[in-house]
């Protein structure tokens, strides 16, 4: 073991565990800004509450992600200097703007809406709360498109002379074409965890306080939750395919690496399970669909697809002596623990529909499981989503310009390396009790009595007035 190795391990463990509260965060701050919505058209209370009851549970998350974000950006400069220094002046531009803008938006009006509740006219309450979803939202497009640099990288020259990529086409990286579908992809994926929480937390209501005067409430948030559930995976399915084409255009060794396909094949037969050698260079085992991989990666059901030898031939004519593979059984199951998750997640969203059908009350112990468990699912959907992302593109951090081994930082120890990421897992692991912790209390807590609740005057002026904490 080296410092590269423990500084890959580092940055994987937190930016997957960053990206736990990522989603969460993008689909709430929708789905709020729409029960706010129709508690302003409608005036049903009931919208109010269910309002109040997930912007609690938002905002705990929003607060968890900004804490560990802060972490992504130390490491940076701290264990990937080379890398910094290569592509900085491309990959700042689109953080900084992320920065500047999204997130200052995010964050401002987050705080109106927060200490606004019996203060700001209802309009512009209700404003506040869409203009934060609004900086949620083009907060993930920003950091996508410098994502998406590194696995397609545009809009730049290399200076010979000081050995760096320099940015020639802001709107070439902004309008990359990895970026504009993996924004909706992972916008659905965000949806999917977010509808998934709605779910069980007023499945669970509605099955353990079924005579509670609250039920009609939760039960129209389980239904919410579960169209939204349904849609979402339905627009994952529809960009994920979108995704898998461009990806084969732009980075051919990963669909293969994600199928386990070693030698090139017209037309191409999708993999439902493959079984390698140890060592991950040849197959043993395959059960496959005919003809569906060349649709998938082509859009041709009799379309080429490059296999892992024939690239891997090709890479090192182009590149140089070395091994441009990545790990094939994390490639090959981390994409299928992706669509499994994710599927897993709508058939418990269809069985609650149903258990709910012609205004019945769900009463089964095993749904009630099922809803306990559904958050996991789409959250580990996207994080299996990432680690393929990540990984189907070793050994490149920068594709077909910059390897992993030469980003990371020459001045960093291993025992430099070891003791951060050690102080990192331990931080971590705290904020995951108090996450937890905060949002089984709240969650359990149920929909807040809003009999005090002073109602909102709009016909006079309230300056004098103290700011009020909604919650």
């Amino acid at each position: 073991m080296d410092a590269l190795d423990v500084a890959r391990w580092q940055f994987g463990v937190t930016t997957v565990y960053h990206f736990l509260f990522v989603p969460l965060t993008i689909g709430l701050s929708v789905l709020v800004a729409i029960l706010q919505t129709l508690w302003h058209r409608t005036g049903n209370e009931r919208y109010l509450k269910l309002t109040k009851f997930y912007g609690k549970l938002f905002l705990i998350n929003f607060a968890m992600g900004v804490v560990t974000g802060i972490v992504q950006e130390f490491q940076f400069g701290m264990n990937w200097s080379d890398y910094s220094r290569f592509v900085g002046d491309i990959f700042g531009a689109p953080l900084a703007i992320e920065a500047l803008v999204a997130f200052f938006l995010e964050s401002t009006f987050i705080g109106l809406w927060i200490f606004g509740w019996d203060r700001l006219p209802k309009r512009l309450h209700l404003a506040a709360i869409w203009a934060a979803a609004i900086g949620t939202n083009l907060s993930a497009y920003f950091i996508l498109a410098a994502n998406s640099f590194m696995q397609n990288p545009v809009g730049y020259r290399l200076n010979p002379d000081t050995g760096r990529a320099e940015l020639t086409d802001f709107l070439a990286v902004l309008t990359n074409k990895v970026a504009l579908i993996t924004f909706p992809h992972t916008l659905a994926g965000a949806f999917l965890v977010a509808g998934s929480l709605v779910v069980s937390v007023s499945l669970y209501h509605v099955i353990r306080h079924r005579d509670s005067a609250e039920t009609g409430a939760y039960r129209f948030a389980t239904k919410f939750g579960s169209w939204v559930v349904l849609i979402s995976s339905a627009l994952v399915l529809i960009t994920g395919d979108i995704q898998g084409k461009i990806m084969t255009q732009v980075q051919p060794m990963k669909m293969a690496a994600a199928e386990g396909l070693y030698t090139t094949e017209s037309p191409a037969s999708f993999s439902v399970l493959t079984i390698g050698s140890l060592d991950g260079s040849r197959e043993v085992f395959a059960l496959k669909i005919p003809y569906l991989l060349s649709y998938l990666g082509t859009g041709d059901p009799n379309g080429t697809v490059h296999g892992i030898d024939d690239l891997q031939a090709q890479y090192a004519s182009q590149y140089g002596a070395g091994s441009y593979t990545p790990i094939i059984p994390v490639t090959y199951w981390s994409f299928r623990f992706m669509i499994a998750f994710g599927l897993a997640a709508a058939a418990i969203a269809l069985l609650v529909l149903w258990a709910q059908r012609k205004g019945r009350t769900p009463t089964s112990k095993w749904l009630l499981r099922a809803g306990l468990v559904m958050p996991l699912l789409p959250l580990a959907a996207n994080s299996f989503g990432w680690i393929f992302t990540e990984m189907g593109r070793q050994p490149w951090i920068v594709f077909g310009e910059m390897l992993t081994r030469d980003g990371v930082s020459r001045s960093v120890s291993l025992t430099e390396v070891l003791t951060s990421f050690t102080a990192f897992t331990l931080i971590y692991a705290i904020l995951a009790v108090i996450e937890v912790k905060l949002l089984l209390r709240y969650a359990k807590a149920g929909v807040p009595d809003l009999t005090d609740t002073p109602e909102i005057d709009d016909s006079h002026d309230d300056t004098e007035r103290p700011l009020a904490f909604a919650y």
